[in-house]
């Protein structure tokens, strides 16, 4: 039993030291090592060993991943095409669905290869013009943006997220693994969390509650006249090519998503002031961006591979498999898991696919429909409370655990859930 309290008890001292903000590139070993000590484990032969062979492989099989979408991303932030996008689509719902709209086009950006991690950025100050002059309360933005990255756009059939591309190369799977069971989980994020976004900004708002500035937080951020900014419909055709050329011509990922940025840096040269110079500086700031994010996702899915090693973790995963369970609920079931320990979807996919691949391909079900229940269920535990990224972007929009995480958890742990329950009937009755 002393073995198997280690693992949650782990988590929660992980999770009070991200929200004292201490940065992962802290927490990860050191929770590690505390990790290591308390299961009487060789302290300098864990952490040589296990914790920097996950870390490194981590880095090694999907550092360009994050290089050209956050190379991508920083090309849509700096030549305005992201807020194009977003303005013009505004003008669609006239002022209507703010919040779910922010989930809407969070989505389209990071279907369309953006990471996810750049998105916020680029979203947050277009979040804040539209809650504002929606005066709806920006308790609901970070989940609004997040759920728009981490929901449906990366576990979808087709998406060029790093969690659709795991499965695909540990289990030799397609992109589009699953295409029917998976797009009607998909479609179900996407309505529950649109349905819910804007039940929630009603009951807010019906209470009398709206936006309220914050100083050090709101941005003057759309002074630049929309005659200014990139055409919307040029905007759309690089994240348009990136779907195509990963999809329908079998493109690598990290291709796909390079065409994409060389094609967006020649539709967008001229929204750049200042020439190549100014061109060298966006890409260097995408190439730091790409490696902070990598980097503090890596050194915690190190984390998750101590946890992997401890006995309390190989006592659940054999509880789990005495249990006899439907082949797929152990696929989900054991992915988040994972993701709840690395406080990373693709992180704890990338230890689940380590440790249990073999266990996977011996459960007799179709390869697909496992590519497609990791990608959902990664989605689920990975958005506990400790989770990295979410405190980055609640910091971002100057909100706390208390002001926003309810509805965090709501979009992007509940709803991916339900999903599950979407996608495993059908896969069982034999749709892909």
């Amino acid at each position: 039993m002393y073995d198997v309290l280690l693992v949650p008890l782990a988590l929660v001292l992980f999770g009070v030291l991200a929200f004292k903000r201490w940065s992962a590139i802290i927490i990860g070993p050191l929770i590690s090592l505390l990790l290591v000590v308390a299961a009487d484990m060789p302290v300098f032969k864990s952490m040589m060993g296990p914790y920097m062979a996950g870390s490194a492989a981590y880095v090694k099989n999907y550092f360009l991943v994050f290089m050209v979408g956050a190379l991508f991303g920083a090309i849509y932030e700096d030549t305005r095409a992201a807020e194009s996008i977003a303005r013009s689509m505004s003008k669609v719902t006239k002022g209507k669905f703010t919040a779910p709209l922010i989930m809407v086009i969070t989505g389209i950006l990071t279907f369309g290869g953006i990471s996810g991690f750049v998105v916020f950025f680029a979203i947050y100050p277009i979040a804040q013009e539209l809650f504002k002059a929606a005066n709806i309360t920006r308790r609901l933005m970070p989940a609004a943006i997040s759920a728009g990255c981490w929901t449906w756009s990366m576990s979808s059939p087709g998406t060029p997220a790093i969690q659709n591309i795991i499965p695909m190369r540990a289990l030799g799977t397609s992109s589009m693994a699953s295409p029917i069971a998976g797009a009607a989980a998909g479609i179900a994020q996407f309505i529950l969390i649109f349905l819910w976004l804007e039940y929630r900004a009603r009951k807010i708002s019906a209470a009398g509650e709206g936006f309220i500035p914050q100083a050090g937080y709101d941005m003057d951020a759309h002074t630049t006249p929309e005659s200014e900014l990139p055409n919307p419909w040029i905007s759309m055709i690089p994240p348009v090519v990136i779907l195509v050329a990963f999809n329908i011509f079998g493109m690598p990922v990290e291709g796909a998503v390079l065409l994409g940025t060389l094609l967006a840096i020649a539709l967008l040269w001229k929204h750049v002031k200042g020439g190549i110079g100014a061109w060298i500086e966006i890409l260097n700031k995408g190439g730091v961006n790409s490696c902070t994010a990598i980097l503090n996702t890596a050194l915690v899915v190190g984390f998750a591979s101590i946890v992997r090693e401890t006995a309390g973790f190989k006592s659940i995963i054999a509880g789990l498999l005495n249990l006899d369970l439907p082949p797929l609920v152990f696929v989900a079931i054991t992915v988040a898991i994972a993701a709840g320990a690395a406080g990373s979807a693709s992180g704890g996919m990338g230890v689940a696919f380590d440790a249990l691949k073999e266990t996977y391909i011996s459960l007799g079900v179709n390869l697909q429909h496992v590519h497609r229940i990791a990608a959902i269920a990664s989605g689920t535990l990975d958005t506990l409370p400790h989770q990295g990224a979410q405190i980055t972007l609640l910091n971002i929009c100057g909100q706390t655990h208390r002001d926003a995480y309810w509805d965090i958890a709501v979009t992007q742990i509940l709803v991916p859930t339900i999903a599950l329950f979407v996608a495993i009937p059908l896969m069982q009755m034999g749709i892909l």
